[in-house]
């Protein structure tokens, strides 16, 4: 395998360990890219409605979703919106899958808060190259959200401690004017 190759890419951000939810309308679209992206080392759930993503996505964790722009009932930008609204799931990476490949719908994919979006029909390489980047930047985010968590708690610990070291200074002062007013009327 080539080291630069979409396969590569996916390689190396360990793909057997990030779940895949793809919601697209067509059963046979659902089981080609459900093979495929197994193939690539991805555990893949299927959905072919907006709302049972959304059921499904209540009662797991997904790593990234692909998301078919035009569902019937609950269209795939509504589905997106309502990931978006879910304290769970709104910071799970969406990537719009759409057969349009207007300007419109990259802005209407964007405006609703796609990570990214992909023209349908295409090459599972670039497919594979683009989740990997997705998943990717999404870890990164994730990582960046801990050390600032991690950094907000030092600081709480820090300032709780200059607190603590302020209220002893306090206390030597008071203790050393103390001192000096005995030894001055001495």
């Amino acid at each position: 395998m080539d080291l630069f190759s979409p396969e590569a890419a996916v390689d190396r951000i360990a793909p057997d360990t990030a779940s895949l939810l793809v919601v697209d309308d067509s059963r046979t679209a659902l089981q080609v890219m459900g093979k495929r992206l197994t193939r690539m080392g991805y555990r893949v759930s299927l959905s072919e409605t907006g709302l049972e993503a959304l059921d499904l996505m209540q009662a797991r964790r997904f790593d990234l979703v692909l998301l078919d722009m035009g569902l019937p009932g609950l269209s795939g930008l509504a589905t997106l919106r309502e990931i978006r609204a879910g304290s769970a799931t709104a910071s799970t990476p969406v990537m719009l899958m759409t057969g349009r490949s207007d300007n419109g719908a990259a802005l209407d994919a964007v405006e609703a808060g796609a990570d990214d979006w992909i023209v349908k029909p295409f090459a599972f390489e670039v497919l594979g190259a683009r989740i990997a980047r997705t998943l990717e930047r999404a870890r990164t985010i994730e990582a960046l959200r801990r050390a600032n968590e991690a950094l907000d708690a030092r600081i709480v610990q820090r300032a709780i401690e200059l607190g603590e070291v302020r209220a002893e200074l306090a206390a030597a002062r008071a203790e050393l004017l103390r001192l000096s007013a005995t030894s001055a009327s001495a």
